[in-house]
C-alpha cells in the first residue's frame, strides 16, 4: 500500500506498474517515517548530526565540507523553485561527468521534491531525446561542456522547457552558478513521502528502447542501511573512490549515497581511468574503491613497484562477474580484500555479496540481510543445489518499471528475475554462471562464457578476453574467444592453438574456444563492462 505523497505533479505515481505486478517487498527490521526526503537526510541532516566540518566531497582540486555541500545544494534548490517554477514530482535530468557539482545538483533537485534522472555524459541527442520523452522531463541541468547535444535534444522535444547550464569544473561560472550566488543557504526541503519516486534509473533494453526503473526516497536510504552498513561497515573516516558514473545506480550508491549516509567522503574523478584510480587512492588515502573487474585487472598492470595502496581496506567489484584469476592476482599483489557482488538497476544496488573474512575466488557470496535468493527453472521451481538455473531474488527493493510491459517479464510470482544464470552450492553460496544471453549451448552442452574467459585469463600471454557463442551448422553454437594479447606477443595460428590447448587443460575440453580471434580492443561501457552483445552482432 503506497503511503502519502507530496507530488503535485503525479506523473510518476500514475505510471507505476499495477501493484499486483510488483515484486514482494520486505521491510525487514528497517522502517522509515511516512514523510522522508532523501536529499535532506544525506546532506542537511548530516550537518545537524555534527558532520558539518567533515569533508563530504573531494574533486576539482578542493575539499567541500558537509556544511558547504548543504549550502551549495540549498541555493540551487531555490533557483529551481523560484526561477524555473519546479513543482514536486516534476522530472529533472542532470547531465554531467562525475564531479561535486553533479552531486550538488542531484541533492538540490531531490530536496526540491523533483524526480531526478541522472544521465550519461556520452549520450547523444537522440538517446537523450528517448529519455526526455519517455519521462516527460521539463528541466535539464547540464554541464557547460556537454551542452551541444542537450540543446539539440531540447529543440526537438515537446517536453523539455529549460536547459540550465552549470560549470562542473572548478570555476563555477555558468547560468545556474550565477543565479545560485544570490540565494539563501537555507532551504526547507519538500516534505516528500517515503513512497514518492525520487529517482528514475534508465537501463537499456534488448529491443533498444530504454526502460525506466522507479526508486522511492526510502529505497535510496535502504541500500545504505543494508548493504553499505552490513557489508562495508562504512565509518566517518572512510574515503570512497570509483569509476562508475553517478548516472548509474552502482555509481550513485558507491560514490554519493553510501559515503553521505555515514558522514564519510567521496573523491570524484571525471576521467576515472585505472591508472588515475591508483593515483587517487595514493593521494587521498582512499579506503573503499568501486569499479568493474576489467578495471581492477588494468589497475594491477598499472601499479609500479612503489604503488602504495596501504590505505585501502575494501575493493568492491561489480558490474560483471569477477574472474577468479583477477581476484587471486589482486589479493596476491595488494593483500587487500576484494568483494564480489551482484546488483541490478532494477534492484537499485548490490543484493548478493561476499563479506570480509568470507570470500573466495569464483564466489559471489550470500544475500545481503533483508534479501533472499533462489535458483529456479523456467517454471519458477527451485532447482537442486549445484545445478545452474535462473537467479530469482526479492527483498526491500525491487523492480518497478515505469509504464512498461516488460514488468511482467522481470517479475514473476513476486520474485525479481535478473537475467543471470547462477548456481547455489551446498553451503548456500551463490556462484555466477553467465548472463542468460551469455550461456552458450553447443552440441547439447551448456557452456558458461565467463568460465572459459577465466581459463584464458590464467594464460600469461592473455591481457583481456571476451567469449561469446556464435552460430554453427553442426553444433548449433560454438565458443568463440576474442583475445587481446599482452604487449610483444604476436597473433598467429600457433598462438591460437596454444590457447585452445591451454583451456582444455584447465576446464572440460568440450568448453574450449573452437574459434579464436585476436583483436586490439574490446567494446566496453564507460564503467569497463564488456559489451558482449556488440561482439555477437559483429559475428
Amino acid at each position: 500500500m503506497l503511503g502519502p505523497t507530496a507530488h503535485t505533479d503525479q506523473f510518476t505515481r500514475k505510471n507505476l506498474p499495477p501493484e499486483e505486478l510488483w515484486p514482494e517487498l520486505s521491510s525487514g527490521a528497517i522502517s522509515y517515517p511516512e514523510w522522508l526526503n532523501a536529499g535532506y537526510e544525506l546532506c542537511d541532516a548530516m550537518v545537524g548530526k555534527g558532520f558539518g566540518d567533515h569533508t563530504a566531497l573531494i574533486g576539482n582540486g578542493r575539499r567541500r565540507t558537509y556544511k558547504e555541500l548543504a549550502d551549495w545544494s540549498n541555493r540551487i534548490a531555490h533557483v529551481l523553485v523560484e526561477d524555473y517554477g519546479l513543482e514536486p514530482g516534476n522530472r529533472v535530468l542532470i547531465r554531467s561527468a562525475n564531479n561535486p557539482a553533479m552531486v550538488a545538483c542531484w541533492l538540490a533537485a531531490t530536496k526540491a521534491g523533483a524526480v531526478v534522472v541522472n544521465s550519461m555524459p556520452m549520450l547523444r541527442a537522440y538517446e537523450l531525446g528517448q529519455i526526455v520523452n519517455k519521462a516527460e522531463i521539463s528541466i535539464a541541468l547540464c554541464d557547460t561542456r556537454l551542452m551541444e547535444d542537450m540543446e539539440i535534444c531540447a529543440a526537438e522535444s515537446a517536453y523539455l522547457k529549460h536547459v540550465i547550464s552549470f560549470d562542473g569544473s572548478a570555476n563555477h561560472d555558468a547560468e545556474l552558478d550565477r543565479l545560485a550566488l544570490n540565494k539563501p543557504v537555507r532551504f526547507d526541503a519538500v516534505k516528500t513521502g517515503r513512497d514518492d519516486v525520487a529517482l528514475l534509473g534508465f537501463t537499456s533494453g534488448t529491443t533498444g528502447e530504454p526502460k525506466a526503473t522507479m526508486h522511492f526516497h526510502r529505497d535510496l536510504l535502504l541500500i545504505a542501511d543494508t548493504y553499505a552498513k552490513e557489508v562495508l561497515n562504512v565509518q566517518p573516516d572512510d574515503i570512497f573512490v570509483g569509476s562508475p558514473p553517478l548516472a548509474f545506480t552502482f555509481g550513485l550508491g558507491g560514490l554519493a549515497i553510501f559515503p553521505l549516509r555515514f558522514g564519510a567522503a567521496a573523491a570524484l574523478l571525471e576521467q576515472a581511468t585505472p591508472p588515475k584510480m591508483v593515483e587517487l587512492i595514493e593521494t587521498y588515502k582512499a579506503t573503499i574503491s568501486f569499479t568493474a573487474p576489467t578495471a581492477y585487472r588494468v589497475m594491477l598492470q598499472a601499479m609500479n613497484e612503489g604503488a602504495d595502496l596501504s590505505s585501502l581496506r575494501i575493493a568492491v567489484s561489480a558490474g560483471e562477474t569477477l574472474p577468479a584469476p583477477v581476484y587471486s592476482a589482486w589479493m596476491e599483489k595488494t593483500g587487500k580484500p576484494m568483494l564480489d557482488g551482484i546488483g541490478a538497476t532494477e534492484m537499485l544496488h548490490i543484493f548478493i555479496s561476499n563479506r570480509l573474512g568470507d570470500s573466495a575466488p569464483g564466489q559471489t557470496g550470500k544475500p545481503v540481510t533483508g534479501y533472499e535468493a533462489k535458483i529456479v527453472d523456467e517454471n519458477m521451481q527451485e532447482v537442486p543445489r549445484g545445478q545452474i538455473g535462473r537467479l530469482a531474488v526479492r527483498g526491500p527493493t525491487g523492480c518497478r518499471y515505469m509504464a512498461d510491459e516488460r514488468q511482467k517479464i522481470y517479475v514473476r510470482d513476486g520474485w525479481n528475475l535478473t537475467g543471470d544464470s547462477f548456481m547455489q552450492d551446498e553451503d548456500g553460496y551463490f556462484h555466477f554462471a553467465a548472463r542468460a544471453d551469455d550461456m552458450i549451448i553447443s552440441s547439447g552442452y551448456n557452456i558458461a562464457g565467463p568460465e572459459v574467459e577465466a581459463a584464458l585469463l590464467v594464460h600469461p600471454d592473455v591481457r583481456e578476453c571476451a567469449v561469446i557463442g556464435v552460430a554453427d551448422e553442426e553444433r548449433g553454437q560454438i565458443v568463440e574467444a576474442h583475445i587481446i594479447l599482452r604487449d610483444g606477443v604476436e597473433p598467429s595460428a600457433e598462438m591460437a592453438k596454444a590457447l585452445q590447448e591451454h583451456v582444455k587443460s584447465i576446464i572440460a575440453p568440450y568448453k574450449y574456444p573452437r574459434s579464436v580471434r585476436f583483436i586490439q580492443d574490446l567494446p566496453k561501457t564507460v564503467t569497463g563492462k564488456i559489451q558482449r552483445f556488440m561482439l555477437r552482432q559483429s559475428a
